[in-house]
């Protein structure tokens, strides 16, 4: 073990030892999305630096404490990318953070999540031992998959000290259409356009103005590309010109967004073929219909969930508009008891002093 490490192993466990809990922190981009933070402060940073880059292999090494930017950075050098993109949210994220919270951007509908790019992961657990689990090829797991359920676990099952990701090469041909659609009518040709063999990258209907305005981006070969903006219809936007837009739809930046921040923030994770869903205004809708923001006042809270659970999907309360407030509802959508049951087992193995992140997930511990 390197230095940095070692001081961290023995940090891990000297808190085991005296039952002291740990917050494990990268670039902290993502504090404001807890039940609670508690704990003295782990931070993650000095674990930094890229071990391998293999192009040829599209697979990278990296310490789990590098800027996330620092990473795209090697990765744009070599015309490859994090396909799953990704968000920043405004601030400087590390490598392990991007996957301990399993966030992903405007195009996880069509490539996949971050868990999908998790190779295999070295990670320290709360007795102070350094587990490796995975390797840098796809085929290489046999039993279940640690390393991936790493991915979005926030920090609660182990301290994440180094992680294997495969990357894709940039697509060489991308163009955004812009279509003016009720939010109906944009879920009915997301779905049915889901079910042809079309390079559907990402897509954001947002309601402007009182327009509803869908936005569909595309991405693969210069043929297929040409071939379906062809077939499609819209308008046909500058790549260069909406590349910021995308961007900044990643990174909640958008005047939706901005526009709303004084109201509790919900993510709604739904089937795609879900319909318009009874909420207190339009959503910001992504993922072919699969990701739904919505903006509520904290009175709105239950009604938001309930709306996502009637279409068999969960709802995540993402960012407080009132953060002096304590919310009204649980952070995160309540599980069922058979699956609590399954994530305190998966704690109690990997963490059975309760160190790590104490009330991340679970708000009574």
């Amino acid at each position: 073990m390197d230095a940095p490490l070692t001081r961290v192993v023995a940090r891990i466990r000297d808190a085991a030892a005296a039952g002291t809990p740990l917050r494990i922190r990268g670039g902290g981009s993502k504090d404001f999305l807890a039940e609670r933070l508690a704990g003295e402060v782990l931070d993650t940073r000095e674990l930094a630096g890229i071990r391998s880059h293999e192009p040829s292999e599209l697979v990278v090494t990296v310490g789990a404490g590098t800027p996330l930017a620092e990473l795209e950075a090697v990765l744009a050098r070599a015309g490859q990318c994090l396909p799953f993109e990704p968000p920043h949210l405004g601030g400087a994220p590390t490598v392990g953070g991007m996957v301990a919270a399993g966030l992903s951007g405007p195009a996880r509908a069509s490539v996949g999540a971050v868990r999908d790019y998790v190779l295999g992961a070295t990670v320290v657990n709360g007795r102070g031992e350094l587990l490796s689990f995975g390797g840098q090829v796809m085929k290489n797991v046999a039993g279940y998959d640690v390393s991936r359920l790493l991915a979005g676990s926030w920090g609660t099952l182990g301290l994440l000290a180094e992680v294997s990701l495969k990357v894709l090469p940039v697509a060489v041909a991308e163009a955004t259409l812009r279509f003016e659609l009720p939010q109906d009518e944009a879920l009915r040709r997301l779905n049915a356009w889901g079910g042809q063999p079309l390079p559907l990258n990402a897509s954001c209907w947002v309601q402007e103005q009182g327009r509803g305005l869908l936005y569909l981006r595309l991405r693969g070969a210069q043929a297929a590309v040409a071939a379906a903006c062809g077939s499609l219809g819209g308008e046909r936007l500058d790549t260069a010109a909406v590349a910021p837009d995308w961007a900044a739809c990643r990174d909640h930046a958008l005047p939706w967004f901005t526009e709303r921040r004084g109201r509790d923030l919900w993510r709604l994770s739904v089937p795609q073929t879900a319909p318009v869903l009874d909420l207190p205004e339009a959503p910001l809708v992504e993922w072919h219909g699969g990701q739904r923001w919505v903006a509520a006042a904290p009175a709105d809270g239950a009604r938001v969930r309930a709306a996502a659970a009637a279409v068999g999907g969960h709802a995540t309360l993402f960012r407080l508009g009132y953060p002096a407030a304590a919310p009204a509802l649980p952070r995160f959508h309540p599980v069922t008891p058979a699956l609590d049951r399954i994530q305190r087992a998966l704690k109690a193995q990997f963490d059975p002093a309760g160190i790590f992140n104490p009330g991340r997930l679970f708000p009574e511990a």
